[in-house]
C-alpha cells in the first residue's frame, strides 16, 4: 500500500489519517553542491530518506504518511552559483506555516519535517513551535543524516568539517543514483585552518555567519575524493532505520507526563 498521502482521496484522507497520524513533509534545497553533484542532492536524500522511512514505519504499525517534499527552501548561502534556487526566510516561513494550517483541518496532529538541508535547521526549529503556538500540532524535526543537521560525524580526514559536498553527500548520492556523479570533478576542500579557532566554527560554541564560497571557490567544504556507493548505502539504511523508529515514538510522544490510571469505585 503507498504511504503516499496525495494518492489518496479528499474522503480516504480523513478515512486515513487518525489522532495518531503522523505525517512526513521531506524538506531538501535545490542548490550548487560542487562540481561533481547534483543541484538536487539534498532534496533527493531528504526525499528517499524519508520515504523509506515511512514505509519501514509503516511495516511496523506506525500510521505514517509521506507529503511531497519541497525542493526550494532556504539556501541562499549558495546565491552566488549558478542553478541555485531558494526562497526568502519570510516566503518559506509563510509557505510552512500554510501548510500547517492545511495538516491542523484533518484528524492528524503530528506532523514532521524530515530535513535534508542544513540551512534550513534554525527555521524548521522556529517554524515548530509557531505550528505548535498556532494550531496545537505536536510539530517534529528529523534531520537527513548530514553532518551540517548535527546527524553525522564526517570522515576522519575532513575533521569534522565536511559539512556540503563532502564524503557522505558524495557517498549517499553515489549509492541512490550514481549516474549524477561525476567523480572526476571531485575535489577536497576542507577548512582546515578552521581548527585553530578553540571557539569559533562548525561545531563549536560559537557559530557564525558564513556563504558556501567564504572557504573555497568550489563551495565544496569537505573531502568527497574518496566517497563510496557502499558506504553511502550502509549510511544511508541506518539513517532510515533510525529515522522510523524516531516516528514510532513520535506517534505516541506527548510533552506532557503520562497520568497512570489509579483505580476508584463510586458507590
Amino acid at each position: 500500500m503507498s504511504r503516499k498521502l496525495v494518492e489518496l482521496s479528499s474522503l480516504a484522507a480523513v478515512e486515513a489519517l487518525r489522532h495518531d497520524s503522523v505525517v512526513v513533509l521531506p524538506t531538501g534545497a535545490i542548490e550548487h553542491h560542487g562540481p561533481h553533484l547534483p543541484l538536487s542532492t539534498d532534496f533527493l536524500i531528504a526525499e528517499e530518506s524519508a520515504a523509506a522511512a515511512v514505509d519501514l514505519a509503516a511495516a511496523a504499525g506506525v500510521n505514517a504518511w509521506l507529503l511531497p517534499g519541497l525542493a526550494y527552501t532556504k539556501s541562499d548561502e549558495h546565491h552566488w552559483a549558478p542553478g541555485t534556487v531558494w526562497l526568502s526566510w519570510e516566503t518559506l516561513m509563510q509557505t510552512i506555516v500554510e501548510i500547517g494550517e492545511s495538516i491542523a483541518q484533518t484528524p492528524c496532529t503530528r506532523l514532521v519535517f524530515y530535513n535534508g538541508h542544513g540551512g534550513n535547521v534554525a527555521l524548521l526549529q522556529v517554524a515548530c513551535r509557531e505550528l505548535r503556538r498556532r494550531f496545537g500540532l505536536q510539530t517534529f524535526l528529523i534531520g537527513g543524516g548530514m553532518p551540517a543537521n548535527g546527524g553525522a560525524k564526517s570522515s576522519e580526514n575532513e575533521f569534522g568539517l565536511g559539512i556540503h559536498g563532502g564524503h557522505i553527500e558524495t557517498s549517499v548520492v553515489l549509492h541512490l543514483q550514481p549516474e549524477l556523479v561525476d567523480m572526476s570533478l571531485a575535489v577536497r576542500s576542507v577548512p582546515e585552518h578552521l581548527l585553530d579557532y578553540q571557539y569559533v566554527g562548525f561545531g563549536k560554541p560559537v557559530s557564525f555567519g558564513w556563504v558556501s564560497n567564504d572557504f573555497a571557490a568550489s563551495g565544496v567544504i569537505g573531502d568527497p575524493t574518496e566517497a563510496t556507493a557502499e558506504f553511502g548505502k550502509a549510511h544511508f539504511e541506518a539513517n532510515v532505520a533510525q529515522a522510523a523508529a524516531a516516528l514510532g515514538e513520535i506517534a505516541v510522544f506527548s510533552p506532557a507526563p503520562v497520568q497512570k490510571r489509579v483505580g476508584f469505585s463510586v458507590s
